[in-house]
């Protein structure tokens, strides 16, 4: 068991290791009297834990790792779940999840019906939100702040923001919001890659060392104290060194942003030395305002894999401990990025955006061959959408990778900015669909609803490897928003070669399919299901299966000809029912006439967490099922 990794001193201190832990008041209640040194070893013993358990089902490792001590200060510093954390992203959560009742569940996590990969308050009561998109964490937590204080609570909140999500422009309207405050709100920075403000040699070193110091702070109060009690001209001489030490501050450091925008700001500290960060969030609790708390931290630390490459340990697949996590092969990701480097060889208009997400959209080797064409703008959608229509406006080609559920967030710079201008811009939408592992706030699957209500929008919904490139080429030439979608992992076509398709440019149809009783209609990845459907319904009911590559516009009139004589239609759709692509082409299609039935088996709730196959079951759209429902709607 990783749990033996504490000592026994460790472990009898809090009455039994991860048993005791299990119980959140008396283990958070105990964590507060742990020494210096069996801190050090209970971080090491979460550690570990994160790590085999992650080796074994997957997750995000490299930012858990580097926030382990900063959690356990964090719990020895306030009480939770009275004072709240609000985490940005909730992924770096895995520690908190441990300290908090979840340690003997936790090897669960991101399993079907086990733990969410990110905060659910459905889980636990020390989460306070779902967590899974960058940039929201201050907002929520000056709101949560704000009820406080009008409530007459003197709880404190404190939004735990890692520096990618400062680049992210949400967090700028919170800090902005947040100046002029008296609440009991904390801002702690994680910084594990970027330097917020520049270190300027040993001076700044020196500073930031007594600057979280129990003694500094101790000093800073008495003196102004002292200042204030002497008669007449005590305030006078308090204001005038204040002045003095901002003076000085300033000869020697850059101006700091955060103090700048007239928040308090506390750093940087060590985010690995529990005790120091301690005294500064301790000072932090004592302004009664928002207050930037800047931590340094690693990235991967404990893992010497992910330490000389936090990039590639970001969210990994299950991985060999001793060996690491291997490069995947190819997938839609990185089919359809290589393919857009190589047609950015002949066309030195075509461009590649992407946010933050370089390797997860397979735009690595297009950063290496094209880098003056290859653009990442951080964790920051709506800019991304924008950026790429000035860029098209001046006569270049973009192509904007974004994953479907981040895409979202860009829905009125893609109404005002790319479709009323008219302007051409491939979006190409990763992880469109069901997405395994991460659960409810990284599912793809409301895309179509959202994008093809824009008037012009062409959609393509590949399901094979070659269909994507053909999709590409096509967008590549298109005048107008083209978005092409496609889901996580790799193709699933061999079935194919089982039977005869015909082949017309924006769909295919299985032989036969004109005059079947029943006639699945379907798109993209979900296409193999309806197979295993037909194949099942074999010798009940002639079936047929059309699945369409191009999803909006439909040629509604040409389905029509395909269907006019079935008994059944059945629509299936790996994406949200609500304005999708069943209920749109279902609703024109009796429009134009359509006497038979018609079926939607489309998604209508939001999905948790799991594999693909569990949470394909779980919405109803197996082949198993898909044959069940067509015999009961018959029978």
């Amino acid at each position: 068991m990783v749990w033996s990794l504490v000592s026994a001193e460790v472990t009898n201190k809090i009455n039994g290791g991860r048993e005791m832990l299990a119980d959140k008041d008396i283990s958070l209640t105990q964590l507060k009297t742990l020494s210096k040194a069996q801190i050090k070893e209970l971080a090491q013993g979460i550690r570990e834990k994160i790590i085999a358990t992650v080796a074994q089902s997957g997750g995000h490792l490299a930012s858990n790792l580097g926030v382990v001590e900063a959690t356990i200060a964090l719990h020895k510093t306030f009480n939770s779940p009275d004072d709240k954390f609000v985490f940005d992203v909730g992924h770096q959560c895995y520690a908190h999840k441990i300290l908090t009742g979840r340690a003997d569940a936790f090897d669960t996590i991101r399993t079907y019906g086990g733990l969410s990969g990110f905060s659910n308050p459905f889980e636990s009561e020390h989460d306070v939100l779902y967590e899974g998109h960058c940039g929201t964490s201050l907002s929520a937590a000056l709101g949560i702040a704000e009820a406080n204080a009008l409530q007459g609570k003197e709880n404190y909140t404190v939004a735990i923001v890692g520096d990618g999500a400062l680049t992210n422009g949400m967090i700028y309207e919170a800090l902005n919001n947040c100046a002029g405050k008296t609440l009991n709100l904390i801002i702690l920075i994680n910084d594990n890659e970027m330097s917020i403000s520049k270190n300027v040699g040993g001076l700044h070193r020196y500073m930031s060392k007594i600057r979280t110091s129990k003694r500094y702070f101790a000093f800073k109060r008495s003196f102004s104290s002292v200042l204030r009690r002497i008669p007449l001209i005590g305030k006078g001489l308090s204001a005038f060194f204040k002045k003095i030490k901002r003076g000085l501050k300033k000869l020697f450091v850059k101006n700091n942003l955060f103090e700048d925008m007239g928040l308090s700001y506390l750093g940087p500290v060590d985010g690995h030395n529990v005790e120091k960060l301690c005294i500064v969030l301790e000072e932090a609790k004592k302004k009664h305002r928002p207050c930037i708390v800047h931590m340094l931290t690693k990235k991967g630390l404990g893992y010497t894999h992910a330490e000389e490459k936090p990039e590639n340990y970001h969210s990994v697949s299950p991985f060999d401990i001793e060996e690491g996590a291997g490069v995947g092969g190819e997938c839609f990701s990185t089919c359809i990025g290589n393919y857009v480097c190589e047609k950015a060889q002949t066309d030195d208009k075509i461009c590649a955006i992407t946010a933050a997400m370089c390797d997860g959209t397979g735009l690595t080797r297009f950063a290496e061959v094209h880098p003056d064409r290859f653009y990442d703008v951080g964790i920051a959608e709506e800019h991304a959408v924008t950026f790429a229509g000035g860029l098209s406006v001046s006569g270049m080609k973009p192509v904007l990778f974004l994953y479907s559920t981040f895409a979202q967030r860009s829905f009125d710079q893609l109404f005002h900015d790319i479709s009323i201008q008219k302007l051409p811009l491939v979006l190409a939408l990763d992880r469109s669909g069901i997405v395994s592992g991460d659960g409810i706030t990284h599912q793809g699957v409301f895309d179509y609803s959202l994008f093809s209500a824009l008037p012009g929008t062409t959609v393509y919904s590949p399901e094979s490897y070659a269909d994507a490139k053909v999709a590409m080429d096509k967008a590549l030439g298109g005048d107008g928003l083209t978005i092409v979608r496609y889901p996580k992992g790799k193709e699933n076509i061999s079935y194919e070669q089982e039977t005869d398709w015909v082949q017309e440019d924006d769909l295919a149809y299985t032989q036969g399919t004109p005059n079947a009783e029943v006639v699945v209609v379907t798109y993209g990845r979900i296409s193999y299901q309806a197979y295993r459907a037909l194949q099942l319904l074999k010798g009940k009911y002639s079936v047929g299966v059309i699945k369409y590559k191009k999803v909006c516009p439909v040629d509604v009139p040409r389905l029509q000809t395909l269907v006019k004589d079935v008994k059944l239609l059945y629509f299936l759709e790996e994406g949200i029912r609500g304005g999708g692509f069943a209920e749109k082409v279902s609703a024109e299609l009796l429009s134009l006439g359509f006497t038979g039935k018609t079926f939607i088996n489309a998604i209508e709730d939001y999905i948790s967490h799991g594999s693909l196959d569990e949470l394909l079951k779980k919405c109803g759209l197996t082949g198993e099922q898909i044959a069940e429902d067509v015999c009961k709607i018959l029978s």
